[in-house]
């Protein structure tokens, strides 16, 4: 019978002894193995080894199906079971199988509820290691992972090979029912779940399911009210990192997502995205009531409205409601007297932004819109438009059938 060594403080069983000693000093302080080329050190010679390859990039282990290369042999005997499909780590205690051994032991803590990891600074607990050093660097603030091409720094080596991909533009994950292709394995997860429809999370205070843990998590919120993502330079609070992240730009007016086609730069990534579909002339979201398409999904959602005729957005003060938010904004000055967007070059204030617009154009002179039969231009599009009957056969029409050109607000 194969002899077996089990740890006493995870449980992990292992039939070789210097791979059990090996371990056992993981969970001691004890590092021995100094790196000479930093200050890093390791409780295994053979982690040191590995270690030394990222100052060489030396990769001596290559995949003989594919063109990657390792610089660990147990990375490359995992890489091949992405190949093979081998799950050689089965659980004992459901039909679950692993192709990593540390998977399943992960995996096993899920039926023990074990967490043998536990956090010096706060009472959370982890069931793997790896999980507690991340964790840690929430308390320190540490970023050891830096870019070599902007000099951004995370605190996760997997943050900085999806950053990476942002300079590359690889993307090495493909669906395998359409065309498109993702720079992080979780997309492409998520991306799955909308050819098979499946929603995963489920919330037990309502029953709505998501295909996102992170949508579960947040929607959660809006059960409890909470918003635990808290400004530091304001007293806004938010109930999605997310959201606190893209806020923090307006303090900063940091911009870091740069399109590569021009020079525009945005604060947030999914506005970036929407961006580049105007270079590309991509439009993904297509409305199942007719033939019209559009690039972003939000845009889809409003225009949907006009086959259901769904207002959602009421008014508070009085009994009108608005099928876009953005009209039910405009809608709400009417009541509150506000005229938020001021002209810097005199003291005039309007109630809507594209009112502010027209008004600059008496500063500025401006004459955007250009009339194609002949060199006249105006300042607004209704000019144009009422200028262009003057070429047609149309019939001189009424001052009443003129659309005016400052429109008064959305009531």
């Amino acid at each position: 019978m194969t002899e077996i060594w089990e740890c006493n403080v995870c449980k992990k069983i292992f039939t070789s002894l210097s791979y059990f000693n090996s371990h056992v000093a993981t969970h001691t302080d004890e590092k021995p193995y100094q790196c000479t080329q930093c200050d890093k050190a390791f409780n295994r010679g053979d982690d040191l080894t590995s270690h030394l390859r990222t100052h060489t990039g030396a990769k001596p282990y290559q995949c003989t199906e594919c063109d990657k290369a390792f610089n660990r042999s147990d990375y490359l005997t995992r890489h091949l079971r992405t190949h093979t499909g081998a799950k050689p780590y089965q659980c004992t205690q459901c039909d679950n199988a692993f192709n990593k051994s540390r998977d399943l032991t992960k995996h096993l803590r899920t039926h023990t509820d074990e967490k043998p990891y536990p956090c010096t600074q706060c009472d959370k607990a982890f069931n793997r290691s790896n999980d507690l050093t991340r964790h840690l660097r929430t308390h320190t603030g540490a970023k050891p992972y830096q870019c070599t091409q902007c000099h951004k720094a995370f605190s996760q080596s997997g943050s900085l090979t999806t950053h990476l991909r942002t300079h590359t533009g690889k993307k090495p994950y493909q669906c395998t029912h359409c065309n498109k292709a993702f720079s992080v394995s979780a997309s492409l997860t998520t991306h799955l779940r909308t050819h098979t429809g499946e929603k995963p999370y489920q919330c037990t205070q309502c029953n709505k399911t998501f295909n996102q843990s992170a949508n579960l998590t947040t929607h959660l919120h809006t059960h409890t009210g909470e918003k635990p993502y808290q400004c530091t330079q304001c007293n806004k609070a938010f109930n999605q990192s997310a959201n606190l992240t893209t806020h923090l730009h307006t303090h900063t007016g940091e911009k870091p997502y740069q399109c590569t086609q021009c020079n525009k730069a945005f604060n947030q990534f999914g506005v970036l995205t929407a961006h580049l579909r105007t270079h590309t002339g991509e439009k993904p979201y297509q409305c199942t009531q007719c033939e019209k398409a559009f690039s972003v999904n939000s845009t889809l959602n409003r225009h949907l409205r006009t086959h259901t005729g769904a207002k959602p957005y009421q008014c508070t003060q009085c009994d009108k409601a608005f099928s876009d938010s953005a009209n039910l904004t405009r809608h709400l000055h009417i009541h509150t007297g506000a005229k938020p967007y001021q002209c810097t070059q005199c003291n005039k204030a309007f109630n809507q932004s594209f009112v502010l617009t027209q008004h600059l154009r008496t500063h500025t002179g401006a004459k955007p819109y250009q009339c194609t039969q002949c060199d006249k231009a105006f300042k607004q599009s209704c000019n144009l438009t009422r200028h262009l009957r003057t070429h047609t056969d149309e019939s001189q029409i009424s001052v009443n059938n003129v659309t005016r050109c400052l429109t008064s607000p959305v009531i």
